[in-house]
């Protein structure tokens, strides 16, 4: 969804052999973001690189019905619970959750629970009839809806007002009355219907525009634990707080997007703010679903995105997954010209040049493989020499290195990690890693001290791990 909140203020791969069997979710997961991609597209993506690459979980667009249009945000307005969309119908979506499963990779389903589509009336992608606060297809009358009458058109004004922020109109969007038995037995009912179908999480959109107790009501309904993230899109100043929807679930974590953006964007604050992440009053680690950027903030200047420059957004990417903090999603998108633009090839996904998807998901296999082989391991010996350069450990399993300023870092890096020649990963987009020899990638060499002795260009990072270390003058994965 698009929405309102206030921004940061300064300082406030593993080896592919062969089809992969299911397994046990990472200690240190990380979620791709399939935005816009159909059902059958993610099926397949799953089997050929999601899966073999080592994600844990894929997000999807939203499955629900919602208003024929070509925009992505249409499918952010429901018309009906019914599993069909732009995207495909109920039998591809189905496949595609067992076809993910299959290859290791659990799904999350984006969800609208806090309201339906806006006010105009029409036919929706499956068929469905609806207009304004009339939703027969469900059904969903004027009566179960929250018209907050503050003079505005019931629209959101004021977002210090966290009771406006959660019983008016986000973008003219019917809001529905969450506190109502009736509207919580039907959101609990999709939900359910999800889980039918496979699903392993929900990623609960506009959550900030609920009370806690409303979505902790719904998903009390539920046959099934799952995987819950909550898009509550607030710094922990504001009305309404990410730490109050900690109880329920992961929060997707807006402080950090603007962090992030300050860090890698302004020499005056630099990338050496980033250490402490969990010591900033957020939530939790634990509870803390990071990113980059996500749809939402590549489109509204929040965030660092694939538009910004000196290959800021790769090597922010690589910091996110190398860093202890949270459970870092990686958006994967496509080039557009208007914010409103939907996905290209009617959301066939495609990896080939010029198809107009930029599948960060791929860019960043080497990372995950990283993150999966460092774990939980503590993020030790940080060092920043100035505000765009530095590095650290995670435990003695991985190094990385990142140099955010214009010109080149020459160091030596007390690494802790066991002697040994490493490949590094951090520009790794193959599920099959890196080969035999290291070619095309660089060679690490760590000495009997566990020190690195390197030259880091500018704008550039290195990142290596135990699980790709060179033995004579082979370096197999293992």
């Amino acid at each position: 969804m698009k929405l309102q909140y206030t921004l940061v203020p300064a300082l406030a791969g593993r080896a592919f052999a062969g089809p992969v069997q299911s397994r046990a979710v990472s200690a240190a997961p990380v979620i791709a973001q399939m935005f816009q991609w159909s059902w059958d597209s993610v099926a397949q993506e799953c089997t050929t690189f999601l899966g073999p690459a080592g994600y844990s979980y894929v997000q999807v667009s939203p499955a629900q019905e919602h208003p024929q249009g070509d925009e992505w945000s249409a499918e952010y307005q429901v018309v009906s619970y019914n599993i069909t969309s732009k995207h495909g119908n109920r039998a591809q979506y189905a496949n595609m959750i067992s076809t993910c499963h299959k290859a290791g990779v659990k799904v999350i389903a984006d969800t609208l629970f806090n309201h339906m589509s806006g006010p105009y009336s029409g036919t929706a992608v499956g068929g469905s009839k609806f207009a304004a606060y009339s939703y027969p297809a469900v059904p969903f009358s004027n009566s179960n809806f929250h018209h907050c009458n503050n003079g505005h058109n019931d629209q959101i004004v004021n977002y210090s007002n966290a009771t406006e922020v959660r019983f008016c109109e986000l973008d003219t969007l019917s809001d529905l009355a969450t506190e109502s038995d009736y509207v919580r037995g039907k959101l609990a009912a999709y939900g359910n219907d999800l889980i039918s179908l496979g699903i392993d999480g929900l990623r609960l959109d506009a959550a900030k525009h609920m009370p806690p107790a409303d979505i902790s009501n719904i998903l009390s309904r539920l046959k099934k634990s799952l995987y819950i993230t909550q898009e509550v899109a607030s710094i922990q100043s504001d009305a309404v707080k990410p730490t109050d929807y900690a109880g329920i679930g992961s929060v997707q974590g807006f402080d950090y997007i603007g962090w992030f953006k300050d860090a890698f964007t302004d020499d005056s604050k630099g990338i050496w703010i980033l250490q402490n992440l969990d010591k900033q009053g957020w939530v939790s680690s634990a509870k803390a679903n990071v990113f980059v950027t996500n749809h939402d903030t590549e489109r509204n200047g929040a965030a660092v995105t694939y538009r910004s420059p000196s290959n800021i957004y790769r090597n922010a990417l690589v910091l996110s997954l190398a860093h202890s903090y949270g459970t870092p999603t990686v958006l994967s998108s496509y080039t557009f010209s208007q914010n409103t633009d939907g996905a290209p090839n009617g959301g066939k996904g495609d990896c080939t040049n010029n198809s107009g998807w930029l599948c960060q998901h791929r860019q960043m296999a080497g990372m995950v493989g990283f993150r999966n082989r460092v774990g939980t391991a503590a993020l030790t010996k940080w060092v920043a020499p100035s505000s765009q350069r530095i590095a650290f450990a995670r435990g003695a399993l991985g190094f990385v290195i990142i140099n955010n300023s214009d010109t080149q870092w020459n160091s030596t890096f007390a690494t802790g990690m066991p002697k040994g020649t490493y490949c590094d990963i951090s520009q790794v987009s193959s599920t099959s890693g890196v080969d035999s020899a290291c070619t095309g990638v660089m060679q690490l060499v760590v000495d009997g001290s566990g020190n690195l002795k390197v030259t880091v260009p500018p704008r550039f990072s290195f990142a290596f791990h135990t699980g790709v270390k060179c033995t004579s003058s082979r370096c197999p994965t293992s």
